[in-house]
């Protein structure tokens, strides 16, 4: 039920952050998804952040509202967007799921520019979210299962980032640690 509980506040402060606008509060309340879905490997958790985050960067850039099939999408959207919200409340886990589906649907439907434009949001948002669980902790098969992206994509990310620069962590020679816990209990 945590879990669920999780979602639920995600999508409710999300949608309060849509109707002003506010990519960043959308894109920290994703951050905030990354952790719990890490600790848990919850898949409601994770298509949320991956969801939240598209939509935050589908909201920071104003010109797609000006392109056909905005207003449908945008409606559309919203439509689904609430019905998860309230299936959510009732417990309803199934019909909350389906909900999620259909806003997937919707960005599936469009058949212009700006349809490819937010499928491709979503693509990066998914790779972008795995990167995130990766961070975390989690291995690469793991974040590549739970996002359904390919091991080469994330990868490929994961190649791109400082991360992949990171120092594994050297331990001091055997006789060192001794020494420095004798040195302890003196």
């Amino acid at each position: 039920m945590k879990e669920e509980d999780n979602v639920l506040r995600i999508l409710k402060e999300a949608k309060q952050a849509i109707s002003e606008n506010d990519s960043y509060k959308i894109k920290q309340l994703s951050n905030q998804t990354i952790h719990t879905a890490t600790i848990s490997q919850d898949p409601d958790n994770v298509i949320v952040a991956v969801l939240v985050y598209s939509l935050a960067k589908i909201v920071e850039r104003k010109h797609y509202r000006a392109m056909p099939g905005w207003k449908k999408f945008y409606s559309e959207f919203l439509k689904y967007w609430d019905a998860s919200i309230e299936h959510l409340e009732k417990g309803e886990l199934e019909k909350y799921r389906d909900d999620v589906g259909k806003i997937r649907n919707v960005m599936n439907r469009i058949s212009s520019n700006l349809g490819q434009y937010i499928r491709d949001v979503f693509r990066k948002a998914k790779i972008n979210k795995a990167f995130k669980l990766y961070e975390h902790g989690l291995s690469e098969e793991q974040t590549a299962h739970l996002l359904g992206v390919s091991l080469w994509d994330l990868a490929g990310y994961i190649g791109q980032s400082s991360i992949s620069e990171a120092k594994v962590s050297e331990s001091l020679p055997e006789v060192k640690r001794i020494k420095f816990t004798e040195e302890m209990f003196k």
